[in-house]
């Protein structure tokens, strides 16, 4: 009963956070934009396809993001190991809150934007005795974001950024590292995007083979349904040990809704900080709620 109190506490308080970002970031300007130009013509996924935008229209959009707002995905969900015995130990919850602040205006040349983000990502045992965190990550960073436009149509972003990751334990614990990413995304349509992201760095001396676990990049594949009621995503992380993985499918229940329901496999090494060096595969389901128009990873 105490576990489900707290873990009830948090979900509430969790919800309260993060749609209060959400009721800040639903600006689906070039969505309707989207649907006005293609008119009752029947959706074609394939087809390689995004609206029209004039430089006027771009500018516009840009200013008219708040300032405040999500960035990646944030959601929180609770699952079972799949390559072990499940037990209150190896059964979990992991949540993740990320943000970012825009630190200049749209007018940086390119219509590049400057932006501090952050990131935590946590390991909850809500199931063992005391409920304990077992790993908590932190994300800080730099970014600069420039969005691809060619032919007046909104190709793609390309991102650079400067970052901090760690997990603020101390001792034997201690796992941190600083990295720059260079990544782009490509829009193929307004449903199917495809993301190349790599990273270099200097890590700390308690995990100094984290590249052999985490390699040096990853690429995204990221598919959503017409009116974004459904979507999946495959992340793909080659490494010296193999072949990381995580795949994601979301479901919003109903139109009006702001939350989907989410369901979120991973397998490989480097989940977490604390434990980079250990395989694990990992099924959990709960809550997302997504940042407009793209998913970034």
């Amino acid at each position: 009963m105490q576990i489900f109190m707290k873990t009830t506490l948090f979900f509430i308080l969790f919800l309260s956070l993060i749609s209060g970002l959400t009721a800040q970031v639903t600006d689906t300007e070039v969505e309707d934009m989207e649907k006005n130009q293609r008119g009752n013509s029947k959706v074609d996924y394939r087809k390689p396809d995004y609206p029209e935008l004039n430089n006027d229209i771009i500018l516009r959009y840009l200013e008219r993001q708040p300032n405040f707002g999500m960035y990646k995905d944030n959601y929180f969900i609770s699952g079972i190991p799949v390559n072990k015995r499940i037990t209150n130990q190896s059964a979990d919850a992991k949540f993740q809150i990320s943000i970012r602040q825009r630190l200049v205006s749209t007018s940086m040349p390119h219509y590049t934007q400057l932006m501090l983000t952050f990131t935590q990502k946590a390991f909850w045992d809500i199931y063992y005795t005391s409920s304990p965190f077992t790993d908590i990550n932190y994300n800080p960073g730099l970014l600069l974001m420039t969005p691809i436009i060619q032919n007046y149509r909104f190709k793609g972003v390309v991102l650079f950024s400067v970052e901090h990751e760690s997990n603020g334990k101390d001792g034997a614990d201690n796992r941190s590292w600083n990295f720059m990413t260079l990544s782009g995304a490509y829009f193929h349509n307004a449903y199917l995007s495809f993301q190349a992201k790599v990273w270099y760095g200097l890590v700390s001396g308690d995990n100094s083979d984290l590249f052999k676990y985490r390699g040096y990049g990853q690429i995204v594949s990221n598919f959503r349904s017409y009116n974004n009621r459904s979507g999946i995503s495959l992340v793909i992380n080659p490494c010296s040990k193999g072949v990381n993985t995580q795949l994601e499918l979301s479901l919003r229940p109903h139109r009006r809704a702001l939350e989907y329901l989410f369901l979120q496999w991973t397998q490989g090494y480097g989940e977490s900080l604390l434990n980079y060096n250990r395989y694990s595969s990992m099924v959990r389901v709960g809550i997302c709620l997504k940042p407009p128009l793209r998913d970034l990873y």
